[in-house]
């Protein structure tokens, strides 16, 4: 049998084809955009805490969290060796832009790209917020392609190179911090699916990044959007610290289950599934948020 027939390498071959094209279309979006390089020029990485909470909400937030628990296969170390097939590159690709922004300033009107970029990043947001609410706003892809027809100037182009080895070092940490965020996530991912609540946490997610878009516009807010990101974490999770056997129980996997577009078999009926059908319509009602929608024909969360 040949290597490409072995069911080990079929596998990694279905795990790494699909899984680490998703992942990369999450994670390497700002590079291609052009969001990376208007937050450096904007300041955004000026000091090694403002690249933390660069790198934890344009390369890591609520997607790439929701990508990793709802959509990829595999063990976690499979789905860190995927985290780290996208990481690596995604490192070496933000240092190189945060060398050559010098070069993309000059190639377009950075005041003007600042601002449909703050743009993208409120789209964005919002469309993490609220599906209904995304389907009223336009792709960001449309917003940041207009922006660069508004902003180009080719005559302005000259080539240069970053002369400031720290903001390339804080842009390379950005990267870094969003690839960590992600593996962690993939290390983690058993034990996530069953004590953290995804529209919780994209929710708060989506305040922390909604707040980004003010400091590309000159309004100073410091690191509020990290802080908001870490209180949405921090109440995302439900640690099991009671002690009750309720936590591991198998009504409590199922209802971790659901959560993440799992289709429970309704359980084994003669009287249980009265008393447990409308206890599972109050979760899901507790826990969608008001004007998202709960089905989609992929079978996804429709806010991915």
């Amino acid at each position: 049998m040949s290597t490409s027939q072995h069911p080990v390498a079929l596998r990694m071959e279905r795990i790494v084809g699909g899984d680490a094209r998703l992942l990369a279309l999450v994670m390497m979006l700002p590079l291609v955009d052009g969001v990376f390089p208007a937050l450096i020029l904007a300041g955004a990485l000026d000091d090694p805490l403002g690249a933390i909470q660069v790198g934890l909400l344009i390369f890591g937030g609520s997607a790439t969290v929701a990508v990793i628990l709802a959509e990829m296969d595999g063990t976690p170390r499979e789905q860190a060796a995927v985290v780290m097939l996208v990481g690596v590159p995604l490192i070496l690709l933000a240092a190189v832009q945060a060398a050559l922004a010098p070069t993309f300033e000059s190639l377009v009107d950075i005041v003007i790209f600042e601002r449909f970029a703050a743009l993208v990043i409120a789209a964005i947001a919002a469309k993490t917020a609220s599906a209904t609410i995304g389907d009223y706003l336009p792709n960001p892809v449309v917003v940041i392609g207009l922006g660069l027809v508004a902003s180009v100037d080719p005559s302005g182009l000259t080539v240069q190179v970053m002369t400031d080895p720290v903001l390339v070092a804080n842009a390379t940490l950005a990267a870094a911090i969003g690839v960590a965020f992600a593996l962690t996530i993939a290390l983690t991912g058993p034990y996530l699916r069953t004590y953290m609540d995804i529209d919780r946490f994209r929710f708060g997610s989506a305040v922390a990044l909604g707040l980004l878009p003010l400091s590309l516009l000159g309004m100073a807010f410091g690191q509020a959007p990290l802080a908001a990101l870490l209180v949405a974490a921090v109440f995302a999770v439900d640690l099991p610290l009671g002690g009750s056997d309720s936590d591991s129980s198998p009504e409590a996997e199922l209802n971790a289950a659901a959560k993440l577009s799992a289709v429970p078999d309704g359980g084994d009926g003669e009287g249980s599934s009265e008393l447990e059908a409308p206890v599972a319509e109050a979760d899901d009602e507790s826990e969608t948020y008001p004007g998202d929608e709960t089905t989609d024909t992929a079978g996804r969360a429709p806010w991915l």
